[in-house]
């Protein structure tokens, strides 16, 4: 091999890398037009009609919806629970809460996933496929709401998250906690459409409402949006998170890899090569 061949195939080792950063990148800047749900949690009463439609609708454990002793403590999704509502204020001011999968615009869980196992679909929600799970656990050390859960108990494992119903979307219907949710907390459809509702609510009513969206921006934006009353962080949510999608702070590094990966090959055979030339020059010189 010349010194010229070499060159080329270095060049063409790395042209692939970065044509394959630019696709990726492409494809996350699509994803803008997706469903989402909006929770106004100014109308929420605590009923727990989600947690028990959500359990219904994926086979779950049914959760006593009458058992007020849950509000005791603040809750998180499990492996048998993809959704918890949770109870905020004193006696006189309570204030409830839904928590789930946020289906983030760019999700980690996602971009961590060696075998993409976990996908953000087109249509909008991130689901997890077990024939291309291989049990690493990245998406849940990745994930900035600490969604993911794995099955520790379980004979034969898997990840257990909300998927916004993805099977029913295929039907063409409504997340189940979003069509059995009696106080109308629950709004699905286009993410930009439940924006501009979000807007309007907060302009018609601005003293019952922070004049914020959560889920607009945070980490990119994400699939579920929120409307409170008070700050958020006193219904337990995450207000240090940013508005840089995670995926944006090692997209460089990812790129990257593959990039090392295809030279290094190429250029230790490079290297083997010109030894060889080397030698073979000083031999003849011998």
């Amino acid at each position: 091999m010349d010194r010229r061949k070499f060159l080329m195939m270095v060049g063409a080792a790395g042209g692939s890398a970065l044509a394959s950063g630019s696709v990726q990148g492409a494809q996350v800047a699509s994803s803008e037009e997706f469903n989402a749900v909006l929770v106004d949690t100014t109308l929420c009463v605590g009923c727990r009609s989600c947690e028990e439609a959500c359990a219904e609708a994926h086979g779950l454990p049914a959760p006593d919806v009458f058992d007020e002793s849950v509000f005791e403590n603040e809750r998180t999704t499990t492996t048998e629970q993809w959704t918890v509502v949770n109870r905020y204020g004193g006696d006189e001011s309570e204030l409830f809460a839904k928590k789930q999968c946020m289906h983030c615009a760019q999700p980690a869980c996602a971009a961590a996933c060696l075998t993409k196992a976990m996908l953000k679909t087109e249509e909008g929600p991130v689901i997890w496929r077990a024939e291309k799970c291989m049990g690493c656990r990245y998406c849940m050390v990745s994930c900035p709401f600490d969604i993911p859960k794995f099955e520790f108990n379980s004979p034969v494992p898997t990840i257990q998250k909300c998927n916004q119903c993805w099977d029913r979307l295929q039907e063409n219907e409504h997340p189940a906690c979003v069509d059995n949710c009696p106080e109308g907390t629950l709004l699905f459809g286009k993410k930009r459409q439940l924006l501009e509702v979000a807007r309007t609510r907060i302009a018609e009513d601005p003293l019952n409402y922070v004049h914020h969206i959560y889920g607009e921006r945070e980490v990119g934006g994400t699939g579920v949006l929120y409307l409170a009353s008070v700050p958020f962080e006193q219904l337990g949510f995450k207000t240090d998170l940013g508005n840089t999608a995670f995926p944006e702070y090692t997209k460089g590094f990812l790129y990257s890899v593959p990039f090392i990966l295809l030279l290094w090959p190429a250029i230790l055979l490079g290297m083997s090569k010109s030894r060889e030339r080397n030698s073979g020059t000083d031999r003849e010189e011998e």
